[in-house]
């Protein structure tokens, strides 16, 4: 007999007091004129970055997401890979989760959507219910708390940037080379306005997640083409317009779309392995100033709101060695000091991010679940092999991937000029090396932990992301806290 595979979606909540929120200068407002200032979190792994986007170092996978679900498919068949991604799902986030954030005094979740769940490459054009149903949960959740979300698309077809959290599974952004995939895209955005025009408690769209264009003005004739798109169905929801490469770059904007909030991704480098150890010197906070006013020149020229959508430091666990909480110290002191930036100019922000493995989430699943358990010597062999991106610490595979670069620079030195600019030569041997092609080869492996799992062994792994069975980082909490 066929598994009940019911999505449990709350009932709407009563409208927000404030009415649909829309911009009026430097401020976002209510119908009401009050200003409201977003303050919040990712849910790249609150309810998709790990969630309804996942992503590799949150919870553990190698390289991309639709290579590791067809792994996972190929070892447990088909039901069994329906009930464990149904459950995950639904255990990522839970009532209990949107308490515990409301309780810290947050109004807002960044949603970010891999299209997948409302398209399939096979059948384009064909939305999934299912994918909605599961947006409706998180939304509906948060909404019952008070919690405004913002649905962000973070991975759209084609791939509107060449790094992991597109889920393509190659290092090129082919969003910008066929407009089929802009066109897929557009589509997706005109059902979501359908959906939820008028939803007081959506406070906006984030039509794409960093975007990186080399070429910049096919983005800027993108946003035109997709903000005519919503705002015939939609006219009313404020619209977060990332800037080009990874919301970094508007030096090719000109003048600003109406009720739009411009987005920058404000992370810090000391926030990050490898980095110049932070000690909040004036020096470093000078530099620190710098960066954030160079991302926020566009919008400071426009007289524009800002919006962050995504900053925050990564942090050290007890097997990086007895200086860990040490190195936790300076990141929390990072974080203070970005915030005391955002603080000052009354920006909006949301954090990245909420839930997590342990690396980055104001929460991460106990080191004591089944999930962890299980699968901590594939997660010490990827951490040890630098095989994910995000805040790698490359130190362990210097000795083998250093004389690649080095040759690379010698015999190809035009690659100091490959885009995106902030990447380095490491970066991208890194990226196509490790991210990718290792990373194909890590895909049996993660999926071999998985072999001959009842169905109930795989309720236990993905109960494990459960909020009862997640640890607070306190000293991430405390510091974003908003204050009485």
């Amino acid at each position: 007999m066929a598994r009940d595979r019911t999505i449990h979606v709350p009932p709407a909540s009563p409208a927000a007091p404030s009415g649909i929120l829309k911009v009026s200068g430097k401020e976002l407002i209510g119908e009401d004129g009050k200003p409201v200032i977003l303050r919040g979190a990712g849910l790249e792994t609150i309810a998709a970055g790990g969630h309804l986007n996942m992503e590799n170092f949150i919870t553990g996978y190698p390289g991309h997401e639709k290579f590791m679900r067809k792994a996972l498919k190929g070892v447990l068949g088909e039901e069994k890979y329906d009930y464990f991604f149904d459950k995950f799902l639904e255990y990522f986030f839970t009532e209990k989760d949107a308490q515990f954030f409301a309780s810290l005094g947050f109004n807002c979740i960044r949603i970010p959507l891999n299209y997948r769940h409302i398209e399939d490459d096979a059948n384009p054009g064909v939305f999934l219910e299912r994918g909605f149903q599961w947006l409706d949960r998180v939304i509906n959740l948060c909404a019952a708390e008070g919690i405004y979300t913002i649905i962000d698309l973070h991975a759209a077809p084609g791939g509107q940037n060449g790094d992991w959290h597109c889920d393509t599974g190659i290092h090129m952004a082919f969003f910008w080379e066929y407009v089929e995939f802009q066109n897929r895209t557009i589509a997706i955005w005109e059902e979501l306005a359908r959906r939820y025009k008028g939803n007081t408690w959506v406070a906006g769209f984030n039509p794409l997640n960093e975007p990186c264009d080399e070429e910049h003005y096919r983005l800027l004739a993108f946003y035109e083409r997709v903000e005519k798109a919503i705002r015939a169905i939609d006219p009313d929801h404020i619209l977060f317009w990332d800037g080009n490469t990874f919301a970094a770059d508007f030096s090719k904007f000109g003048d600003p779309l109406p009720n739009s909030v411009y987005a920058v991704h404000d992370y810090s480098t000391f926030g990050f392995p490898g980095s110049e150890v932070y000690k909040g010197t004036p020096e470093q906070k000078a530099k620190m100033l710098r960066s954030y006013e160079r991302k926020t020149a566009y919008q400071d020229k426009i007289g524009g709101h800002i919006w962050n959508g995504e900053w925050g430091p990564v942090y050290a666990s007890p097997s990086d060695g007895p200086d860990w909480e040490s190195i936790n110290e300076d990141r929390y002191r990072v974080l203070k000091d970005q915030l005391a930036i955002y603080e000052e100019r009354k920006i909006s922000w949301s954090i990245w991010l909420y839930k997590d493995i342990g690396f980055q989430g104001m929460v991460y699943i106990s080191p004591d679940t089944p999930y962890i358990k299980r699968l901590k010597p594939f997660l010490e062999k990827k951490k040890r092999l630098a095989a994910d991106e995000w805040g790698c610490d490359v130190s362990t595979v210097d000795h083998i991937f250093k004389p690649v670069d080095n040759w690379l620079l010698e015999e190809v030195p035009g690659i100091k000029k490959r885009y995106p600019p902030m990447w380095n030569v490491t970066t991208h041997v890194g990226r196509l090396l490790r991210n990718i092609l290792l990373s194909e080869e890590l895909y049996p492996e993660y999926a071999e932990y998985f072999r001959d799992l009842s169905f109930e062994d795989l309720e236990e792994l993905a109960a494990s992301f459960k909020f009862e069975n997640c640890v607070q980082r306190q000293g991430l909490n405390d510091a974003i806290k908003p204050k009485a």
